[in-house]
């Protein structure tokens, strides 16, 4: 781990020998200093493994709500809340509002009732999407390998950049994370870690400013005192699940076998076996980045049925969820496309509390958009896509993102297993039937 964490069996045997360096200024730091020699700042990090681990995660801090801050000082030291008004809920809070309990997708009303003297403002999804533009243009400068995961984080691989830089993985890292806080004025967190999974893990251990380091040798022993719910992926559905065999600690998984494991909980076993293991061979990867998933129709004729369109829209939901799956995607921004009958496009979109790639989710935050259009005006077009995406390993059932709608999640994804082996239309849900009429 990071300095200030509790120190690997590895570190504590080996004190003298362990390098570090200022997070500030890059000065070398002894271990037996607790502050710069060369600067004073207390921000040193030490670790056995700090020179030779190239994998890392980095997330922007509380970051819609830090872009506003920047933005407006007169908020810099009020808490922040960032969401759709009293009848939504929260898209980023801000530290001082966690502070008081706030968090991401909690309900408006409840935050105001933790936070009543917090300042709420509205999402600005096109100012964030610039910021984040700006931040991964900062990663690439350090290595092409940097693979976005939403809006504000991303997986680097720096491995073969020390000679081009004329230092280690983690000094780029620092000196970058330095320069954001600099030249963009938000503040980001790092994990460095032998792979993927790892590092996602670090990036969460010392918000906000944090960088934190997970070594292999101590990565099973720091794994088995967390909780099942580490593991990403494992929602409430899983946690639950894992629970009936008197599962709740990584420990108890890092001493089953995979063949047992696999037997009581599917393809699922044998990713809780590897993970809990620390085992991840995932490559970071910038090829093929994929910014939107999206289905459009135009019709023959001109449309202004507000119950047709709606049909349709379910339709082309369940076109964009089954690319979405099948590409292991979710989006976090839903959009609505629509042209009317003189050609002029209109756009509407929503941001989810969490991201999604199911077609329930979709058309439910699609539909009200829709329905707030469709008063009579003729449209010749509509569109739905998913936008600000995230990657997923499998199904939405499995990896319990859309938390609040399990149940619907499993029913979908029974659909699709359906589908794949009798065809796309062996089962439907009620919403796109067409109606029938009499001959």
């Amino acid at each position: 781990m990071h300095d200030s964490a509790p120190q690997s069996a590895t570190q504590t045997a080996n004190e003298g020998d362990v390098p570090g360096f200022c997070r500030d200024c890059l000065a070398p730091a002894s271990s037996q200093v607790r502050r710069c020699t060369s600067c004073g700042s207390p921000r040193l990090i030490r670790h056995k493994d700090l020179h030779e681990l190239t994998i890392a995660h980095l997330d922007c801090d509380a970051f819609y709500a830090a872009v506003e801050k920047r933005d407006d000082p007169s908020l810099r030291e009020t808490p922040l809340i960032i969401g759709g008004g009293k009848r939504g809920v929260v898209s980023t809070a801000c530290y001082i509002a966690r502070i008081n309990g706030v968090k991401s997708a909690m309900p408006m009303f409840k935050a105001l009732k933790l936070c009543p003297n917090a300042t709420v403002k509205s999402p600005d999804m096109k100012k964030y999407a610039a910021v984040g533009r700006e931040v991964k243009a900062m990663m690439r400068d350090l290595t092409p390998l940097v693979e976005p995961l939403s809006i504000d984080e991303a997986f680097l691989d720096l491995g073969g950049t020390a000679r081009l830089h004329g230092k280690s993985a983690a000094m780029s890292l620092a000196d970058l994370a330095h320069r954001i806080e600099r030249d963009i004025g938000i503040t980001v967190s790092i994990g460095l870690a032998p792979n993927k999974f790892l590092a996602k893990i670090a990036s969460d251990l010392d918000k906000p400013r944090g960088f934190s380091i997970i070594g292999k040798d101590e990565t099973q022993a720091f794994l088995a005192a967390q909780p099942v719910s580490l593991i990403w992926g494992v929602g409430k559905a899983t946690q639950k699940s894992l629970a009936k065999h008197g599962i709740s600690r990584i420990a108890q998984l890092q001493r089953m076998e995979k063949a047992d494991l696999m037997r009581r909980f599917g393809n699922m076993g044998a990713r809780l076996y590897h993970l809990s293991r620390g085992e991840d061979s995932r490559n970071v990867s910038s090829s093929g980045e994929t910014k939107s998933i999206s289905s459009e129709t135009t019709f023959f004729d001109d449309i202004t049925d507000a119950g047709k369109l709606s049909r349709i829209l379910w339709q082309l939901a369940e076109k964009v969820s089954r690319r979405a799956k099948a590409s292991h995607l979710a989006g976090q921004t839903v959009v609505l496309k629509l042209k009317t009958s003189d050609f002029k496009t209109c756009t509407r979109n929503t941001t989810l509390s969490d991201p999604t790639q199911l077609a329930d989710r979709i058309f439910s935050a699609a539909n009200p958009m829709l329905l707030k259009e469709a008063s009579g005006t003729a449209f010749r077009l509509i569109g739905v896509g998913i936008s600000h995406l995230s990657e997923l390993e499998s199904d939405p059932a499995v990896n319990d993102l859309d938390q609040r709608t399990g149940q619907r999640a499993r029913a979908e994804l029974a659909m699709d297993k359906v589908r794949e082996k009798f065809g796309e239309k062996a089962v439907e849900k009620g919403r796109g039937f067409k109606p029938q009429t009499k001959s």
